[in-house]
């Protein structure tokens, strides 16, 4: 049986002012603290059940060192480190629980030039009373403070290298599917939506000619029950003074999007809703060209072609570090 990846984990983020991010990503989008070690941080949404989401660290600049994902298996770790391996991959392997709540993993870089993690073993920490939910089946009280998102939803990554390559390994290393894509009459990959669970994408891998460093990383984003609660994380966004695009809806993935910026480290952040989940066994891609790719990227609303608040934030090399971006004063 090949290994398999289950789900998306964890983002972990460096930030050239924790304690901005901090502010942001706990008051702004509401996420909650799971524990501080050291100088790390690590928080995830009130409906997230492992240990966290994301993990914010002190760093010269805005960075994220590497993406983790969660196998279908305990064994599918070992079974990942043969099968790269055996292809020439380099595989770190990471001690358990060396990452607060994750257990024995391995981490690699894809062609991409993304630093990946695998994993199976976490930790579902128990909240204290005063901040947990009266519901059985869900961690942490909903909408106590800021946008409030339920879960993690996806990564979006960019990056320059050899797109042929790149979503080949996606698909038949990791076992991606590319649900929706744009892709030119000669067949070349220009963007991805990928995924290994109902959801429309867990990655969107989009590709460059030429970029500030080779992997770079576009947003985190994390889901909202309603359009309802996207609206009002508008408002929160203003009231904070942070600039924002959207509201506004995706044609690919038709999903409602709202993008904001995190003042400390430049990782941008996208609350997502709507859209659609796939079940079919036999989905076939979804294929846009490129001159359809303004309307791809949005339905309605403000538009993201073009737009240099929607350019690629971070880098996402683990090597390089690159200057962070603020967000823009209102």
């Amino acid at each position: 049986m090949k290994p398999a990846i289950a789900k998306l984990g964890y983002v972990a983020l460096q930030s050239s002012n924790v304690e901005a991010s901090l502010h942001f990503f706990q008051d702004v989008i509401g996420l909650e603290l799971t524990e501080q070690i050291g100088d790390t941080y690590y928080l995830r949404a009130w409906g997230d059940f492992q240990h966290h989401t994301l993990s914010i660290a002190p760093g010269e600049a805005g960075r994220v060192t590497h993406i983790g994902f969660r196998t279908k298996r305990k064994e599918d770790v070992a079974l990942f480190a043969d099968q790269l391996g055996g292809k020439g991959y380099e595989i770190d392997y990471i001690a358990a629980w060396a990452t607060p709540g994750i257990g024995e993993a391995i981490r690699f870089t894809a062609p991409s030039g993304h630093r990946l993690e695998l994993y199976y073993d976490i930790e579902k920490p128990v909240v204290e009373e005063s901040r947990r939910s009266v519901l059985k089946n869900q961690t942490y009280k909903s909408y106590n403070k800021g946008a409030s998102p339920r879960r993690l939803d996806h990564v979006n990554l960019h990056t320059d290298a050899d797109s042929s390559a790149t979503y080949k390994f996606f698909t038949e290393e990791l076992g991606f599917r590319i649900n929706e894509c744009i892709e030119t009459e000669e067949g070349d990959i220009l963007a991805g939506w990928m995924s290994v669970t109902p959801l429309v994408h867990d990655v969107a891998l989009v590709s460059h000619e030429k970029l500030e460093t080779t992997a770079r990383f576009h947003h985190i984003s994390y889901w909202q029950d309603n359009s309802g609660d996207l609206l009002r994380a508008a408002d929160i966004c203003k009231e904070h003074g942070l600039q924002i695009i959207g509201p506004g809806k995706h044609s690919i993935s038709q999903a409602i999007y709202l993008y904001v910026i995190d003042p400390g480290s430049g990782c941008r952040v996208e609350l997502f809703t709507g859209g659609y989940l796939i079940f079919e066994p036999d989905w076939e891609t979804i294929v846009w060209r490129p001159e359809e790719r303004a309307f791809g990227n949005t339905y309605w609303g403000d538009s993201i072609t073009g737009n240099p608040l929607i350019q690629p934030t971070i880098d996402a090399t683990g090597i390089k570090e690159t200057k962070a971006v603020p967000a823009l004063e209102v």
